[in-house]
């Protein structure tokens, strides 16, 4: 998955896109850092843990890693020290990953959980290790000290306004697919959550999948079964949760022989952006990912060096098992082909010249993208 940018921190208005999840579990945990931070105070000779959940998607070893880490370098005089590790999509691995974690002695560990759920019992390993635990940008289950991400209902329901806007009139004509993320992934529940809240009653759900892993090669499978399901000539547009299942879905619209119906995405990926130049993906959504790095970064380094967190998180979450976690929710933009100028290049994600290649260059010059 889907999302990054090189634009300046933000503060986020606190409260303002607060939200709060299935309070399911035990709610005698709580979130605020107040029991990892007992150890002495340290400086800034720190050694952060870094643990991200998958390669296949761009962003995790093109934007969150050197984001994360040039942050955290800055903001220790160029003193701490990250250990890096990715899971590939590996529950198990990355419960082996904390441990090793744990092991190395870091002093705060940053977590994107492949699986929020089964990462629980090793979040409450590194607790009782005394080792604090960021949840980035998926939130982790288990006594977590801080939690930054995208404001997520936000980002499905900003999907699901751009698919009813690309439908127009026709909204009920025919049916739209929609492709949600993985199961396993809090955030997947998030968006198609909000995409409903928008969509339903407007428009006719013909199928409905949670795609496991997120993977393009699912996706392409589901949109496969579906257009046998709905028929070609019923297929209005596709819901898709993120920019690597869009490339799959429409994949399986070309073998089909359908064009020209709206595909929504997510994260901005270079393919996708290419894709809405080229007009065979409707829109993505441009999620600032340097916003969110730096906030980890900075909640690490806090929690590290036993600060308060007050100055940084502005915001409370609840997870199903820990209570008002400070927290910092980043806004959300819609990517169309009207603002790719305004948005990704502007950041300086893109240039022209990455986004049109010989491939683009004529829709690029077609939109007036020089």
């Amino acid at each position: 998955m889907n999302t990054r940018m090189r634009r300046a921190a933000f503060a986020v208005a606190a409260g303002a896109m607060a939200v709060s999840l299935a309070a399911c579990g035990s709610a005698k945990e709580s979130g605020g850092g107040s029991d990892s931070s007992s150890s002495a105070k340290k400086g800034d000779n720190i050694k952060v843990g870094l643990l991200l959940p998958e390669n296949q998607t761009a962003r995790y070893e093109k934007f969150d890693k050197p984001l994360i880490e040039k942050k955290i370098k800055e903001l220790t005089n160029n003193k701490a020290q990250l250990v890096y590790a990715n899971a590939k999509q590996d529950a198990s691995t990355q419960n082996q990953q904390v441990d090793t974690m744990i092991t190395n002695k870091v002093d705060v560990l940053i977590v994107d959980a492949v699986d929020s759920a089964a990462i629980k019992n090793s979040v409450q390993k590194a607790k009782d290790a005394g080792i604090p635990v960021v949840a980035y940008d998926r939130l982790a289950q288990g006594p977590i000290d801080a939690y930054t991400s995208f404001d997520n209902e936000t980002v499905g329901k900003t999907q699901g306004q751009a698919l009813l806007k690309a439908l127009g009139s026709k909204a009920k004509s025919g049916k739209i697919v929609m492709m949600n993320g993985s199961s396993t992934d809090p955030n997947a529940a998030q968006f198609k959550k909000g995409a409903l809240e928008v969509l339903q009653g407007k428009v006719n759900i013909g199928k409905s999948y949670d795609t496991k892993d997120w993977k393009p090669e699912n996706a392409n499978a589901n949109m496969e079964g579906a257009i046998s399901a709905i028929g070609k000539k019923n297929l209005i547009g596709v819901y898709s949760a993120n920019d690597g299942m869009a490339g799959g879905i429409i994949t399986a619209l070309k073998a089909a022989g359908i064009t020209n119906i709206p595909v929504t995405g997510q994260d901005a990926e270079l393919a996708g952006v290419q894709r809405i130049v080229a007009g065979t993906q409707y829109m993505s959504v441009y999620k600032p990912y340097a916003p969110e790095a730096n906030a980890a970064a900075e909640m690490a380094v806090d929690l590290a060096q036993g600060k308060s967190l007050d100055s940084v998180a502005k915001d409370k979450v609840d997870s199903p098992t820990t209570k008002q976690v400070p927290s910092v929710l980043v806004p959300v933009q819609s990517l169309t082909k009207d603002n790719i100028k305004d948005t990704v290049i502007k950041d300086g994600v893109y240039t022209v010249a990455d986004i049109c290649t010989a491939q683009y260059k004529a829709a690029c010059d077609k939109i007036g993208l020089k």
